[in-house]
């Protein structure tokens, strides 16, 4: 009688069997499976993303740009000597008008800043070389009674600006985008000058130099070139009050006028700057 293979064997022989069939089929499966829990886990370590920026510290720099002044002069001949009534108010007139200048501005800064979440605040303080010379000067006028020309001038200097500005910005990882306002110093040496061809010919001037104190407001971006080092364009607008000076127009004869002039002081900066962070 034929006796199959399978019912051939005992059944502890096919236990045996099973067993290492299975084995044979959930090693391979095991190892896929480990395999590929280890390449998803590589994955996400790779993917993970780097830490923001901070911005928080304190930092120094320098930097350099271009900067404009401008100034509105006026002035006042009073009554007196030299020039009768009408020629008095024909100079006055004429010796009111605006006047600006441009130039190099550069210098360095320091300061600090504390970031929040995305907000940062901070305060900074700068100091700038900045030459300029804004200069008035009219000299196609006659006088109205003496029936002779005149030239009447003014100019404002300044060598330097420097302001301390508090900085409230909104940071985007290594992006800093912020707005800045507050007090602002320099010093502005200020003329007038006048002369005539009457008989006798009458000339004037009066001067002044003053320390001036004003406000000052704008805006600017900076960038993280690395946790160190970082780079910012800046734009600021500055006002400054008047400076006044009392002169006299005088001539050979004793003849005699008061001269006063004034001017107010505006500076306008754009620069490029960069920062060592601490």
């Amino acid at each position: 009688m034929f006796i199959p293979f399978t019912a051939a064997r005992p059944p502890a022989r096919r236990a045996v069997l099973a067993a290492c069939l299975f084995a044979t089929a959930a090693v391979p499966l095991a190892c896929g499976a480990t395999a590929a829990a280890a390449a998803d886990m590589a994955v996400k370590t790779a993917a993970a993303p780097a830490p923001k920026y901070q911005w928080t510290g304190c930092y120094g720099g320098l930097n350099g740009g271009g900067g404009t002044s401008a100034s509105n002069v006026t002035t006042t001949v009073n009554p007196g000597t030299h020039l009768v009534p009408a020629d008095v108010a024909e100079v006055s007139n004429d010796g009111t008008g605006s006047a600006n200048s441009s130039n190099f501005v550069g210098g360095g800064q320091a300061g600090c800043i504390f970031q929040t979440g995305t907000v940062v605040v901070g305060l900074e303080g700068d100091f700038d070389y900045f030459h300029t010379t804004s200069s008035f000067y009219n000299n196609t006028n006659m006088l109205p009674v003496a029936g002779v020309p005149f030239v009447i001038g003014q100019s404002v200097t300044t060598n330097y600006l420097a302001t301390v500005r508090p900085r409230f910005g909104v940071a985007a990882d290594r992006n800093l985008a912020y707005i800045t306002g507050g007090v602002a110093f320099t010093r502005a040496s200020y003329t007038e000058s006048y002369v005539d061809t009457a008989a006798p010919a009458g000339t004037g001037i009066a001067t002044a130099s003053k320390s001036l104190i004003g406000w000052t407001a704008g805006a600017g971006w900076e960038y993280a070139l690395s946790d160190h080092v970082t780079f910012r364009l800046e734009y600021l607008f500055t006002k400054f009050g008047t400076t006044s000076a009392l002169g006299a127009i005088t001539d050979a004869g004793g003849g005699t006028n008061p001269l006063l002039g004034s001017a107010d002081l505006v500076l306008q900066t754009a620069r490029a700057g960069v920062n060592l962070k601490f």
